[in-house]
């Protein structure tokens, strides 16, 4: 379980905006106000993309308040319920539609296991229906979010 209870104290920007938080103004500021700035890590053009994909999941899921939360308590509650639903209920495309859950504690082979069965007897039933071959089920080896370069 995800918990959030602590204020941050780092500002995350991506590299393209590096000079302008560059400012010397700014980086005094955020020492004056015990924070640190961070970026991207260098190379890697992807970092905000898997937190800004989160953010969207976020925004856009029906539980998300219509209006501002009403406190920091209201918050946390909501991220925690939000965090409970991302690993035990949302199916991600990533993993061949399971949860996190079912990935980390085992499950996800068994479960597309029964789906290639299911697909691969419909194809035997009725070939017609099918313009392409089904869709392969089988998990991946390993789930990473920089996959490293070939050497």
């Amino acid at each position: 379980m995800l918990l959030l209870f602590c204020i941050p104290t780092t500002v995350h920007r991506s590299r393209r905006l590096l000079e302008e938080l560059r400012s010397i103004k700014l980086a005094a500021k955020m020492r004056e106000l015990g924070n640190s700035l961070s970026f991207s890590r260098p190379g890697v053009s992807n970092d905000n993309a898997y937190a800004e994909s989160v953010f969207k999941t976020m925004k856009y899921h029906q539980s998300y308040p219509i209006r501002r939360f009403r406190n920091l308590d209201s918050v946390r509650c909501w991220i925690e319920s939000f965090v409970e639903w991302y690993n035990c209920e949302h199916r991600h495309s990533g993993i061949k539609y399971v949860t996190p859950n079912q990935r980390h504690f085992g499950e996800a082979d068994a479960i597309c296991a029964v789906r290639q069965q299911t697909y691969s007897k419909a194809l035997m039933e009725n070939p017609r229906r099918w313009s392409r071959p089904p869709r392969c089920w089988k998990q991946p080896e390993s789930v990473r979010i920089n996959y490293p370069r070939p050497g």
